[in-house]
């Protein structure tokens, strides 16, 4: 007779799992409150405790760590000195093990847990259990997940499992002890304190497939963090199936948004940078500077904002191509306006949403991993000239200096009055930067401010943007040849302030 050992805390399907072995011929081992629910649904159990001889103990810390169990599951079938020896010592083998472990995420998510109660959650059995199945998969059936319970008995009714389904459910068991033990290696990593470790597991879950990557004939799939949720966690109310491009432009405007905590703000983005960003009273407003700024790159981009997509704004959008509209809340009337519009993706999100955890860009053999840029400005602001900029010029800068965190490097954003006027993204020579954010604008930019995500090595900057008529600008500073740039501005009539923080974006 074969043997099944149960042990579970996803109680989803197990009963009728163990009533469908046990009219195939298993015996059925148990312990603790699987038993228990096995027992009360009239299955016919035998108790762990009864095979090892050995109660359950340490308030069932320990109920299956022992030879009698790990022997009869680690044993080779092959070879005939593994099964004397279990004949010898009077133990049986154990053929299938069914096993998911204490729900450590679970504990961990609410609020005010606390690390006694995440520890109690810790599973030391179940992952020993696992792993010993698993690396004797050819003998023994090994599951983690409910879902491939009806597989298993499928596999049995044909003659099987054949060995390469059992290498795949070993597979699947390996991957997640290994990430049961990142995440709680993490966990305990953030209660420590503990950053950029000197091993490091990236913990995820795939939430979906994807129909490809950035090009069609990459693969490509969405994964979560086990606490979180992409994007922060949104309802996609229309459209069609978000795709790899979307997902990243769509992070990015997240991004981007939630700078702007205290005003309405919306971002039209495409490829990962903003085509245009506006501040007003309303997302219609909004909308308007942000269109202003660049009329033709928001064809085929995305249109984020932490307000309300009503019917005036809708009315706007509709008769654009757009990827995505996102924003916090649509009213019926956008909604009923843009439905005629079945391709446009309509995503309800969070705009404040805020990742703190860290950024990863693959490189050829590795990773490169860095804190997400959170931060805004350094040691505060510094004014370097002679003239002081404005109570208005004040407020440009720092929104233009929001907006320039999130351009590709080399970036240059120029603004006024809460609306970009032109920007410069992704050139390797800051001054190109700057004069396609000059020829890219379809403004008077006299009284402009100038926002540049680096310092100036040279003072060519400040000249051509003292040319086109904008009178200040935000830098970080620190160049050697800082002094040039600020004998220029003095020169020129700008004012200009050092902001002691770069925001280099790759």
């Amino acid at each position: 007779m074969k043997t099944a050992l149960l042990s579970v805390s996803n109680k989803e399907g197990i009963v009728d799992f163990a009533k469908q072995l046990s009219d195939r011929g298993f015996r059925i081992l148990s312990s603790g409150g699987t038993q228990r629910e096995l027992v009360a649904s009239g299955v016919e159990v035998f108790a762990v405790s009864d095979l090892t001889g050995f109660p359950e103990c340490l308030d069932g810390r320990v109920k299956t760590l022992h030879p009698a169990v790990h022997a009869g599951i680690l044993a080779r079938r092959e070879l005939p000195a593994h099964m004397e020896k279990l004949a010898q010592l009077g133990i049986d083998t154990i053929d299938l093990v069914a096993v998911n472990l204490y729900p450590f995420k679970e504990a961990i998510s609410g609020d005010g847990i606390m690390l006694e109660e995440a520890i109690e959650n810790i599973d030391i059995g179940g992952p020993a259990m696992l792993r010993s199945a698993a690396k004797n998969y050819g003998d023994v059936i090994v599951l983690v997940d409910p879902a491939d319970y009806t597989g298993v008995l499928r596999e049995l009714d044909a003659g099987g499992p054949s060995r390469i389904f059992r290498l795949k459910l070993a597979s699947k068991v390996f991957r997640h002890v290994a990430h049961y033990d990142s995440m709680i290696a993490s966990h305990l990593s953030g209660l420590c304190g503990e950053t950029l470790t000197e091993k490091m597991s990236v913990t995820l879950e795939k939430v979906q497939d994807l129909r490809y990557g950035e090009n069609p004939h990459q693969r490509a799939a969405l994964y979560r963090y086990p606490l979180s949720y992409p994007l922060g966690g949104y309802v996609q109310i229309q459209g069609k199936e978000l795709s790899f491009n979307n997902l990243t432009d769509a992070g990015a405007a997240i991004e981007l948004l939630r700078e702007f905590t205290s005003d309405t703000a919306l971002v039209a983005l495409k490829h990962t940078n903003p085509c245009g960003v506006g501040l007003a009273d309303t997302t219609l407003e909004a909308w308007k500077k942000a269109y202003g700024c660049d009329r033709v790159s928001v064809f085929g981009g995305i249109v984020a904002t932490n307000g309300t997509v009503d019917g005036p704004l809708a009315g706007e959008l509709k008769n654009i191509f757009l990827e995505i509209i996102m924003a916090p809340a649509f009213t019926s009337e956008a909604l009923e306006m843009l439905s005629a519009r079945k391709n446009i993706r309509i995503l309800e999100i969070d705009p404040v949403f805020k990742s703190n955890g860290y950024d990863f860009k693959s490189i050829p053999g590795g990773m490169v991993v860095q804190d997400r840029d959170n931060a805004l400005l350094g040691e505060g602001l510094r004014t370097v000239t002679a003239k002081k900029p404005d109570e208005r010029e004040m407020e440009d800068m720092l929104f233009a200096w929001k907006v320039v965190k999130h351009v590709k490097s080399n970036a240059i954003v120029l603004a006024r009055e809460g609306q970009t006027l032109g920007i410069g993204p992704g050139q390797t020579s800051r001054i190109w930067a700057l004069e396609n954010a000059i020829r890219q604008s379809n403004y008077d930019l006299s009284g402009a401010v100038l926002a540049s995500d680096g310092f100036f090595p040279f003072p060519d900057c400040v000249e051509a943007a003292a040319k086109a008529g904008i009178g200040a600008i935000i830098q970080p500073g620190g160049s050697i040849k800082d002094e040039d740039s600020i004998e220029a501005a003095d020169r020129l009539g700008l004012s200009m302030v050092f902001t002691s923080m770069r925001h280099f974006k790759h």
